[in-house]
């Protein structure tokens, strides 16, 4: 079959489309920046299309000849996602209708709670987009899941983190809800599974792993399985959604607007009511992936840098997206730019090892503290902050995340481009490239462009500016010396996070 996987460039669409390929179906894939998925190993093989759900007129090309299409999009953490949500869908409907789809598949959360207390606004949205879909009057499977766990999820990655750094803690009472999670492989084969779905199936199923545990106990069994010390929790009175995302955000490079998602899917217990997808979907003959063995897989991949896709490879909402201009575009305008260059002892193919692994672990090789405080003042504000981290910790890919910036583009062995997604007043680029010299030696040029956006643009850079020299200077400085030491190992230049 002809499979549509919008959401593409996302955490769990970006291993869909592989595993649909795997299954012998051809591919077509939605994005806003059809450069977003450039790099991804399976690019060759499937077709991407550019459109954006918000528009309408762009979809017809997209929908075109399509028996299936997979849902796999939101406005998490955007203002006014509520609204950007149901046009999504009704978008997304009318054009599955006009095109004469077979098929709809969504993965949403699980149903909001009606125990009378509060219901979480995003919980209440992807129900409203399910519903909408189911009315379209194209068969849909709902698919609601609660905690999927898997290497680069933003679930593993909250979970991870607060047990890693936390031996003892004092917890929202929350975490003594109960939650059935699953394993990111179990999601995939239903996701799969469902494009044979009979034409009459038109319902929503609830899907989760083979256990019923609290967050509490995800705790010690993730504590156990990496081998840690049993974990000291102190559970104290009701901490609201916003508070508990700030905790998370604390700990976790998790930023608040997607911990706080996250935080009211677990407020409310989030158990399966039924298990009929089975009926369509069998179980593999081993079982559903129990939490400890799905722990295991996550924790190898991570060890392994063999992590295909995470939570920060979605665009991040409210973050530009625009490509840095060429310069003669700026004429009429104010582009602030610092600029260094350095011969480096070293081949060019030294001093790419050491641009291409900047970043995560290795840190930005000048004033660690500095880096930190500025990742830090952006999680204060609502932004990302500095610990996204990188996917890989050698290789970089076009729209992957790379701490609070996004790679744009990579020329391999010839230059990074790095667009920032931190708040500021305007949009900034940082380019670093490693170029031949005489005597086999190179030459590292960095560039770092900013366009301010109104009087705080220019204020912003004008407050930034003293300390470019030690920053920026001093970046420049040690990737230089990281690529003449030992043949460029990354991990030789000092100055690291």
């Amino acid at each position: 079959m002809r499979c549509l996987v919008t959401g593409a460039t996302g955490y769990i669409g970006g291993r869909l489309a592989p595993r649909l390929l795997a299954d012998g179906h051809e591919v077509r894939c939605l994005a806003r920046h059809a450069g977003r998925l450039r790099d991804v190993p399976w690019a060759s093989e499937a077709e991407v299309v550019e459109g954006d759900l918000r528009r309408p007129e762009t979809l017809p090309a997209a929908f075109a000849g399509v028996d299936v299409a997979y849902y796999l999009v939101h406005s998490l953490g955007q203002a006014g996602f509520e609204s950007a949500d149901r046009e999504a869908a009704q978008a997304f409907a009318a054009a599955a209708r006009e095109a004469g789809v077979r098929r709809i598949v969504y993965l949403g959360g699980p149903e909001p709670a009606h125990d009378g207390g509060s219901t979480s606004a995003h919980l209440r949205s992807r129900a409203e987009v399910g519903r909408i879909l189911l009315d379209s009057g194209v068969p849909t499977a709902v698919l609601r899941a609660a905690v999927i766990i898997g290497s680069g999820s933003a679930s593993f990655e909250m979970l991870r983190y607060l047990t890693e750094r936390l031996p003892a803690m004092t917890t929202p009472r929350w975490v003594r809800n109960r939650i059935q999670p699953i394993a990111v492989r179990d999601v995939l084969r239903y996701l799969v599974g469902c494009a044979d779905l009979p034409a009459e199936v038109n319902r929503g199923f609830d899907i989760g792993g083979p256990e019923v545990l609290t967050f509490q106990d995800m705790i010690q069994r993730y504590a156990r399985v990496a081998g840690l010390r049993r974990r000291i929790i102190l559970p104290v009175r009701p901490l609201s959604p916003a508070l508990s995302s700030y905790w998370v955000g604390m700990v976790t490079p998790v930023p608040n607007a997607i911990a706080r998602p996250l935080v009211e899917s677990l407020i409310h217990e989030a158990v399966a009511r039924e298990h009929d997808i089975a009926a369509y979907v069998p179980d593999p003959p081993d079982g559903l992936t129990g939490l400890d063995r799905a722990l295991e897989l996550a924790l190898t991949r991570v060890r392994n840098a063999q992590v295909e896709t995470r939570w920060s490879t979605a665009s991040v909402p409210d973050a530009p997206a625009e490509p840095l201009p060429s310069d003669p575009s700026w004429s009429g305008g104010t582009a602030y730019t610092d600029l260094r260059e350095r011969i480096v002892d070293a081949p060019p193919e030294a001093l790419w090892r050491v641009i291409e692994g900047v970043g995560g672990e290795h840190g930005w090789y000048s004033f660690p503290l500095a880096w930190s405080i500025r990742g830090w003042l952006d999680r204060l504000v609502g932004g990302v902050g500095l610990r996204r981290g990188r996917r890989d910790p050698h290789r970089l890919q076009v729209g992957e995340a790379l701490d609070f910036w996004r790679v744009e583009e990579i020329e391999p062995g010839k230059l990074l481009r790095l667009r920032a997604e931190m708040r500021l007043p305007g949009r900034a680029w940082l380019e670093m490239r490693a170029l031949p010299a005489d005597g086999g030696r190179s030459r590292y040029q960095q560039r770092a462009v900013f366009l301010p956006r109104g009087l705080a643009g220019h204020a912003y850079w004008g407050a930034v500016t003293p300390f470019h020299a030690v920053i920026f200077g001093g970046m420049a400085r040690n990737i230089a010396r990281g690529a003449e030491h030992d043949g460029g190992s990354v991990s030789s230049p000092s100055g690291r996070r």
